[in-house]
């Protein structure tokens, strides 16, 4: 699996995130997750808790299909107080170096009136590439789909 950043000059330099990225592999698709616990709760009582639980449930998810943080392609940030995300801003950038590290997936931030849980002050979603799963067609067995 590799992934390929793509900044291209005419469109600036990006801070934050990657104008596109490139992979190969599989491909894995990641439902929107906010700050809820494993009880259905919605926990943290700020944009930058509950955007540090919303990754992190992320980030679970991604791991359960085997991938890791570098293997984001492209994240989504449904964010309902946009002024109040930005005045956080580099308290979640903080959060993000401490998830995922300095890789930054093509990523977009989009303001919502309201999210399912009406306590929910953001949602994450995205998309990631992970290697391909080795093939054993090349030995005595068969693709179960062939």
């Amino acid at each position: 699996m590799s992934l390929e950043y793509i900044n291209p000059p005419e469109l600036g330099v990006p801070s934050g995130f990657s104008h596109a990225t490139v992979g190969t592999g599989r491909t894995v698709f990641l439902a929107g997750q906010t700050a809820l616990d494993a009880s259905g709760v919605i926990v943290g009582d700020d944009v930058v808790e509950q955007f540090e639980k919303a990754l992190g449930n992320l980030l679970v998810a991604l791991a359960a299909a085997g991938g890791t943080p570098d293997h984001l392609a492209s994240l989504t940030i449904y964010i309902v107080d946009m002024a109040d995300y930005r005045k956080n801003s580099r308290a979640i950038g903080a959060v993000w170096r401490r998830l995922i590290g300095d890789n930054y997936p093509a990523m977009a931030g989009i303001g919502v009136s309201r999210l399912w849980d009406a306590e929910a002050l953001v949602e994450v979603q995205g998309l990631a590439s992970l290697p391909p799963v080795a093939s054993t067609l090349g030995e005595g067995r068969t693709h179960p789909h062939v």
